[in-house]
């Protein structure tokens, strides 16, 4: 063999082979954005549905991977050639993509190609030596996909292992067996397993939905898995399904153009898109009308979105996760929530537990609030004394972790004593604490029932104020003006 015919690149291909491969590599060039469409069309034939990428992704990173075969190797530029192909494998690895379905893939894009240079190589010399050469250069792509892509999880993988290790040896050394994980706090066995959950849910990038009781912390878990996720430093993009009115919704998550409808007086690229590779939260899923969830099924069957106003597909990268506090068969049985929304946004399923669950958690979750709260200007405390713990401990918490951290606020507000008390505690803690009178039995004053009756509203509304306000009939103007009298905060 002649130094020329050596094989120098990857074991497999030398330089002779590369330039009889330029015939090739124009014919590729000039009909690049045919070869493409049909390859994605054989890929959707072959995956269906069980594809990764659809259609905008699938052009992005293969497109990529097609202009580094092509550009690179006609300018000889080999470690060029290289360099994009290993970014592809990162991109393909941040995507999802499976990797038998990346190997079947670049099968489907010789076979895409092949039909191209079929007829060209009908005047060849050597046709046959020319087919195996185009193998070759597909094989050496193989290799650095290969390469890239499993390093590329390994690491992903090795970073998760160590972010659960640390916090397995958080939840195992903390004082007093007490912990926390991304914002949450808790030690008990249900806590312990919803980190587990999260952690899990955070390596992969499959939609995840959040569900549980009003109170219990699905927005703090959403957040939790978000930051121990491969996208911890893209945007956490929160939206209220329950407060966004119903007919901006669309444009608030898609996005409008200039002039679509009347205000809209510049363009607007919508939630969805301004998370980027981050995180995109849908809370209170259920809430979201159904004409919205109908859009919303087919962003995440697509992976684009369509500005109001425009005919242009943008793509979607950002991973989503939901939340509701109903329960989800009982949500899709009244119609509250699509049936096939339930299960692209399920792929994860999470539960958070109600506090009623985690009393043991309950001397923790009070002096991390009572921290919090100092911190943002309210009095500093030493903790709570034995009484006020003992009546904290006994409640059944109908409002939950969200209901804990409003007491202890009231108590910082009212209080004066270096820790607090019994007395300190809202009035009715602690009279459902006390057996009633078997006669004469005292009743609240009126302040005090409407106090509650707002606090119970808060509570079942899940901490929205338009909702409350509808279920105590009054409106949202008027409710803030006694949230201001009672001190209440949400």
């Amino acid at each position: 063999m002649s130094g020329a015919d050596t094989p120098r690149y990857f074991h497999l291909l030398s330089d002779a082979e590369l330039q009889n491969l330029r015939p090739i590599l124009e014919l590729l060039r000039v009909h690049r954005d045919e070869v493409l469409a049909t390859w994605h069309a054989l890929y959707r034939d072959h995956f269906g549905e069980a594809g990764t990428l659809s259609e905008a992704p699938f052009r992005e990173l293969y497109g990529r991977d097609l202009d580094a075969l092509v550009h690179n190797l006609l300018d000889g530029d080999m470690e060029g050639f290289e360099a994009d192909v290993r970014a592809v494998g990162h991109a393909l690895v941040e995507a999802g993509v499976p990797f038998a379905e990346v190997v079947v893939s670049l099968h489907l894009f010789e076979e895409s190609a092949s039909g191209y240079f079929e007829r060209r190589l009908l005047v060849m010399l050597k046709g046959p030596t020319i087919y195996l050469t185009f193998d070759k250069l597909s094989h050496c792509r193989m290799i650095l996909l290969a390469g890239t892509y499993f390093a590329r999880r390994d690491a992903d993988a090795s970073a998760r292992i160590r972010a659960v290790e640390g916090e397995a040896t958080a939840l195992a050394g903390g004082p007093a067996g007490r912990s926390s994980f991304h914002g949450l706090v808790g030690s008990c066995a249900p806590m312990r397993q919803l980190y587990e959950q999260l952690a899990a849910a955070a390596g992969g990038q499959g939609a995840v939905l959040i569900h549980g009781e009003s109170g219990t912390g699905k927005e703090l878990a959403a957040r939790a898995l978000h930051e121990c996720s491969g996208r911890a430093s893209r945007p956490f993009v929160a939206v209220n399904c329950a407060a966004l009115p119903a007919e901006l919704i669309e444009s608030e998550l898609f996005g409008h153009r200039k002039g679509a409808y009347t205000g809209a007086q510049e363009e607007y690229q919508g939630l969805l898109r301004a998370a980027g590779d981050g995180t995109v939260f849908f809370d209170e899923i259920t809430e979201m009308p159904a004409n919205m969830q109908a859009k919303l099924l087919r962003v995440l069957e697509e992976r684009t979105v369509r500005a109001v106003g425009t005919a242009r597909e943008e793509p979607v990268r950002a991973r989503f996760i939901s939340s509701t506090n109903r329960d989800p068969e009982r949500a899709m049985e009244s119609g509250h929530l699509r049936r096939d929304l339930w299960f692209r946004l399920g792929v994860h399923r999470i539960e958070t537990p109600p506090l009623r669950q985690c009393k043991s958690d309950v001397a923790a979750l009070a002096d991390h609030f009572a921290a919090l709260l100092a911190s943002r200007g309210l009095r500093r405390v030493e903790g709570l004394d034995a009484d006020a713990l003992a009546l904290l401990e006994g409640h059944s918490w109908p409002g939950n972790v969200r209901e804990l951290r409003n007491a202890i606020e009231q108590s910082l507000t009212t209080g004066r004593d270096p820790r607090i008390h019994r007395r300190d505690l809202p009035p009715y803690l602690v009279r459902g604490a006390a057996s009633p009178p078997m006669d004469g039995a005292q009743l609240p004053t009126f302040e005090q029932a409407e106090r509650d009756l707002i606090r119970r509203a808060l509570e079942e509304a899940g901490g929205n104020k338009l909702q409350a306000a509808r279920a105590l009939r009054i409106s949202r103007h008027r409710l803030y003006d006694k949230l201001r009298k009672f001190g209440i905060q949400n």
